[in-house]
């Protein structure tokens, strides 16, 4: 069994950011000197942050127990992180000192969010995504625009649901369907990694990296980048198997009762695309609609 660890570390983080900062982007003078690394040494680094080379060193060994936030702000700062990569920082330093993983329970959609999307109908293409990107819902629009070629009602197995980031990197279909593949690729993996500070003991989060790094070189690849984002907004250019060529523009609504879920909604970024998903939706409409496909209600003694 892979654990978060395996994949992901402050110290592995760390050294990641590191190498991405040369010390010409921050005015660090060097004069002339040979360098051997791509970007800041250790020792740099922990002389801009504050702290001394030797705590550093076992920082990025995962050696020196939990840090400060001090410490941490100051390192986020000569690294120049973002307010997402600077969470991440902190989220990963927790994990010090933490051992071992555990089974997640079962994520249930929270009957608020299941009449949002209801209430959508199918004229605006929706999918609702658990924690670590596994379809917990979708109207009939949402899941004819991203993935026809499964079967509408997966979301209700429970186990073996479908799950996006491996779409995303395992099937040819999904990977045909999208013209930017590699730029949602790379949201999926940073996004993944996100997700990995927040929830450094689940098995199932740490099973699907694990499995996506040994599967998908791609993938392996691009987490070895080190990135780390949210993923709220962007683009989707697609070439669909039914209504052709369309691009849409995804948002991500945040739900309270649930706020490891997020609901994906698209809509047309051009007149052609709307175009298409409304041919979409007269399909849909001719085939007969239907309730958004859903996790059975789980039950009380």
């Amino acid at each position: 069994m892979s654990t978060l660890k395996d994949v992901e570390s402050l110290g592995a983080f760390l050294k990641s950011r590191r190498d991405q900062v040369t010390p010409d982007a921050i005015g660090l003078r060097t004069y002339g000197s040979s360098r051997r690394v791509p970007g800041l040494r250790r020792e740099e680094l922990a002389h801009l942050a504050g702290v001394s080379a030797g705590y550093y060193t076992r920082l990025e060994q995962d050696q020196a127990g939990t840090a400060s936030a001090q410490v941490l702000d100051a390192l986020a700062r000569v690294l120049e992180l973002d307010d997402v990569e600077t969470a991440h920082l902190h989220n990963l330093a927790r994990q010090a000192g933490r051992t071992g993983l555990a089974e997640p329970p079962l994520e249930h959609p929270h009957p608020r969010v299941l009449a949002l999307l209801d209430s959508l109908a199918e004229a605006t293409p929706a999918v609702l995504l658990g924690r670590r990107g596994d379809v917990l819902a979708w109207n009939r629009t949402g899941h004819a625009l991203l993935a026809e070629h499964v079967d509408f009602d997966a979301p209700s197995a429970l186990e073996g649901r479908p799950s996006i980031p491996r779409m995303f990197f395992l099937d040819a279909l999904t990977r045909d369907l999208h013209r930017n593949w590699d730029e949602l690729a790379r949201v999926h993996v940073a996004y993944l990694r996100l997700t990995a500070g927040r929830f450094p003991n689940d098995a199932r989060l740490a099973n699907l990296i694990g499995e996506l790094a040994m599967r998908s070189d791609q993938f392996a690849q691009m987490w070895a980048t080190g990135e780390v984002a949210d993923c709220t907004t962007g683009d989707m250019h697609l070439q669909h198997p039914t209504v052709g060529t369309a691009s849409v523009a995804y948002q991500v609504w945040l739900q309270p009762d649930s706020p490891d879920h997020r609901l994906e909604i698209y809509t047309p970024n051009d007149v052609t695309s709307a175009d298409a998903l409304r041919r979409l939706t007269r399909r849909i409409a001719g085939e007969g609609s239907g309730r958004p496909a859903q996790a059975p209600e789980r039950r009380t003694a």
